[in-house]
């Protein structure tokens, strides 16, 4: 498989600190319904003892929790009936206060495509629900604070292989700042983890993640490592690390166009790594990286592009096209000392967020 080496498009930093976004993936599907357009597979929480966001103790700063369960509920209400009004109107600014980190970035890329390819209310609108609201409150000192919501959706099956939930992290990095979602994965119900807790509160765990495997802020640079190299590490096999090599090694030539990708890590501002200790021992961490896919056609023919990555496209296809990727992912880590198979997907959600012609 060639390593591709481009540079990035002008104007488009690599990460983007706190923006607002939509739900709703570019290039993954023409129709506005979430459940459709997120890979394999929380509530929100707003200020509660002081102003400031943590309290002086000894000259130490105390643990505090995001928020009150009534205050999650709340955002996550609020983050609800934003999605909606954007989704119904394909318009990202109706719920750009609301989303940020990767899940911003990609879904304010859909929602900008489908304003261009299905200009106007969106017919197949279907306002999303989402109910028994579980919410995992982690107690922190200072600033950015966030918190996770496992909830129900209406928009899926509610037994057998088609049940799930919608696992959502809120972030804020202020008391003057709205709770946004940064990140979404869907999961099966037996999917979701036990949750460690202290004092009745879920347990962070920290970027260097001491006692664990592979430490939260190390994820994405091994992740990076393993899809370029192919050589062994602590990612178990399955359909986000294995299996997707092997589909790039297949795809990669194919008669008339060759295939290049250039993966990054992606860990700045609210795409930073959040992690979750769990019972075991272990944590529950997630994290996002980005690659670039560039597509070349031989002599004289041009790559296919798809309405809604043209949407999205800046310069000319002549016989080139590159689509830049956000990847949002989360997994099990196992605690330190782990033999094999040290980190596990347990979902990915990607969609583009750009694209290039050359």
């Amino acid at each position: 498989m060639r390593r591709l080496t481009l540079r990035r498009a002008p104007g488009r930093p690599l990460e983007r600190p706190s923006a607002g976004r939509s739900i709703t993936p570019a290039g993954a599907g023409r129709r506005g319904r979430p459940v459709r357009l997120l890979s394999a597979t929380a509530a929100a929480t707003v200020l509660a003892l002081t102003a400031s966001g943590c309290v002086t103790v000894h000259g130490e700063l105390a643990l505090l929790p995001p928020a009150t369960r009534a205050e999650a509920a709340q955002a996550l209400a609020d983050f609800t009936a934003a999605y909606n009004k954007a989704d119904k109107a394909h318009d990202p600014a109706l719920d750009a206060g609301r989303v940020t980190g990767p899940l911003g970035e990609i879904n304010q890329a859909g929602l900008r495509a489908r304003a261009v390819t299905s200009p106007g209310n969106n017919p197949n609108h279907r306002p999303l629900e989402l109910s028994d609201a579980r919410f995992v409150l982690p107690r922190k000192a200072g600033w950015p604070r966030w918190f996770l919501a496992d909830t129900d959706p209406n928009l899926d099956t509610d037994e057998g292989s088609g049940d799930q939930r919608w696992l959502l992290v809120f972030v804020r990095n202020g008391p003057e700042q709205l709770w946004e979602v940064a990140h979404l994965v869907i999961l099966g119900p037996s999917q979701v983890p036990e949750f460690a807790e202290e004092d009745g509160y879920a347990v962070p765990v920290a970027r260097d993640g001491e006692g664990l495997a592979v430490a939260p802020g190390d994820l994405g640079k091994a992740y990076v490592g393993f899809l370029e190299s192919g050589r062994p590490g602590p990612f178990a096999a399955g359909p986000h690390t294995t299996l997707l090599r092997e589909q790039r090694e297949k795809g990669a030539k194919r008669p008339g166009l060759a295939t290049q990708y250039l993966d990054r890590v992606a860990d700045g501002g609210d795409f930073a790594p959040l992690g979750l200790r769990t019972k075991d021992g272990g944590a529950f961490v997630f994290f996002a990286t980005r690659f670039f896919e560039r597509q070349t056609a031989a002599a004289g023919y041009r790559p296919k592009v798809d309405p809604d990555i043209k949407a999205l496209l800046t310069g000319e296809v002549r016989n080139t096209v590159t689509k830049e990727w956000v990847s949002n992912q989360a997994v099990l880590v196992k605690p330190a000392g782990a033999d094999r198979d040290a980190v596990t997907f347990r979902a990915r959600l990607q969609g583009v967020v750009g694209a290039q012609g050359s």
